[in-house]
């Protein structure tokens, strides 16, 4: 298993090209497809691809700062030294991979954004401690458990359908997490990713040409010079007050808003990991400092999210995302339904890379094609979230946060992410044909 995966990877390595070229690359092969679909109304393509372009905008924004407060919040110095202790456990290969992959999966299971950066920090102190371990499969241990994030609290499937006043309740109504992301089969399966996965992992595991983490020099910014000059803007500027303050306002909005009967969205998140990161840095420089680090790790979220808008408009648009869905209307029975949605939600997700972009495009065709074999509403929305889980394994869209963070390229883990989906695929299908 390790030959073939060290073969594998070599392979992807050649011949995978840069993540934004993989997403113009689908943009233009889906706009083909939809001239293939609509020969007479290329302009209708185009105009409909144009619209859409800039459909998730504030959705964008909202991850962009979900993350950057996020890798904020992670630089905070006791946080730092926590999963650098956490690291610390790990005294072999194999136990540096088991680690990585649970404690990335913990922090997942929490909130998918938060995990990117919990996942990328505790790769890179693992690696720093096990020189024998390959750090582009801890790094793959790391992204790996972004397919557990379906059935975890920050479903945004999951929590959508429990929300009151949802684009699709007027058809499916309001669905408890109980039946979602608490259901029995949801745990069943979650579970059964988790104990398999890391050992799948070890297999994959290189036992030469093994490549360690090596730590790049770090510059001296222009104003870290600065603030060893001794002046009241320096003195000022790194107060510990005006951090602490500010944080605190923010965490009594919060409370204010929860106290109101607010629920956690993404806004809320954002707003929390900013007052966290603000309060627990003091000082507004060193803060501001942290966040600029972050910057440069989410430029290729913000340049590839609106090609995936113009993605998503084109297949709904277009009728591809509606004749694969009839399609498996009329192969399914209410028995296979419920694996044949997982597949078409996984290849949908390689178009369209957004949980809640994908439920509003493929849930209202999927829902309808559900209801006409009788098929439970939670059963087709679980479905759909666990197959935009799984090829998040090979679709490297959101894979690009943490590899920034760590310095690698998406070509130096994709080939063990790719083995890998294909043994979450396997056991999923499984699973969900028996336990929903």
């Amino acid at each position: 298993m390790n030959r073939l995966a060290h073969r594998f990877s070599k392979m992807v390595e050649r011949f995978l090209p840069d993540a934004f070229v993989i997403a113009v690359i689908l943009m233009l092969l889906m706009m083909g497809l939809a001239l293939i679909m609509n020969p007479s109304e290329p302009l209708v393509i185009v105009e409909s691809f144009g619209d859409g372009f800039w459909t998730y905008l504030t959705f964008t924004m909202q991850m962009v700062l979900l993350l950057m407060t996020g890798m904020a919040l992670a630089k905070v110095p006791f946080i730092q030294r926590f999963l650098s202790r956490v690291a610390s456990l790990a005294k072999s290969a194999n136990q540096a991979y088991i680690l990585t992959f649970l404690v990335s999966s913990f922090a997942y299971y929490i909130n998918w954004g938060l995990a990117v950066i919990v996942g990328a920090i505790i790769a890179r102190e693992v690696g720093k401690r096990n020189q024998q371990a390959h750090f582009p499969l801890l790094v793959a241990a790391a992204y790996a458990p972004t397919v557990l994030y379906t059935a975890g609290l920050s479903s945004s499937i999951g929590l959508s359908v429990a929300t009151e006043g949802h684009f699709l309740q007027s058809v499916i109504g309001v669905i408890p997490t109980s039946e979602t992301i608490f259901h029995p089969g949801t745990m069943t399966i979650l579970i059964a990713l988790v104990i398999t996965m890391p050992l799948f992992i070890i297999l994959m595991a290189p036992k030469k040409d093994i490549i360690p983490f090596v730590e790049k020099e770090k510059k001296v910014t222009s104003r870290q010079k600065e603030q060893k000059i001794d002046s009241p803007a320096m003195k000022l500027e790194r107060s510990k007050v005006w951090g602490t303050v500010t944080g605190l306002i923010g965490l009594i909005y919060l409370l204010v808003s929860f106290w109101n009967g607010r629920d956690l969205d993404l806004n809320i998140i954002n707003l929390a990991f900013l007052s966290l990161g603000l309060l627990f840095h003091q000082s507004l420089t060193q803060y501001a400092e942290a966040f600029k680090d972050a910057a440069s790790s989410i430029s290729p979220i913000i340049l590839q999210f609106p090609f995936y808008a113009g993605i998503i408009a084109v297949l709904g648009s277009s009728g591809i995302a509606e004749s694969i869905i009839n399609w498996i209307t009329n192969v399914a029975t209410s028995d296979t339904f419920g694996v044949f949605t997982y597949w078409t939600a996984g290849a949908v997700n390689l178009l369209a890379p957004s949980g809640g972009g994908q439920w509003a495009l493929q849930g209202p065709l999927q829902v309808a094609a559900g209801a006409q074999l009788g098929v439970n509403h939670a059963i087709t929305a679980m479905a759909i979230g666990w197959g935009d889980g799984w090829t998040n394994l090979i679709q490297p869209f959101w894979a690009l946060p943490i590899l920034s963070v760590v310095g690698l390229h998406i070509r130096h883990i994709m080939g063990y992410c790719i083995l890998l989906s294909v043994w979450v695929g396997v056991i999923t299908t499984i699973l969900i044909y028996f336990v929903y």
